[in-house]
């Protein structure tokens, strides 16, 4: 896999023994905004506070941008997924 584009937010992550691209796009932002059910951005930051293990998989599926197809929820470390998910928003920030 390339090197990460760190213009476009873009971080690399191992998730189940395998290294995904991550960003959080726009389409992104709509999946995330879908699946956690939110009706305002401002929600999100406190439902990630303590996000349900279902949240933090919604949320990585939607970072996921490498064209490798879906993640494996079954090899996911809880731990794993929660600092790909904080190393992809840092990136975007």
């Amino acid at each position: 896999m390339t090197l990460p584009n760190l213009a476009r937010g873009e971080a690399l992550a191992v998730l189940g023994g395998v290294t995904r691209r991550l960003c959080l796009t726009l389409g992104a932002l709509a999946r995330i905004e879908a699946a956690l059910g939110l009706t305002d951005w401002s929600q999100l930051p406190q439902r990630l506070a303590r996000p349900s293990a279902a949240d933090l998989m919604a949320v990585l599926e939607a970072l996921v941008d490498d064209g490798l197809g879906p993640l494996d929820a079954a090899g996911l470390n809880p731990r794993e997924a929660a600092d790909a998910v904080a190393k992809a928003l840092a990136a975007a920030a």
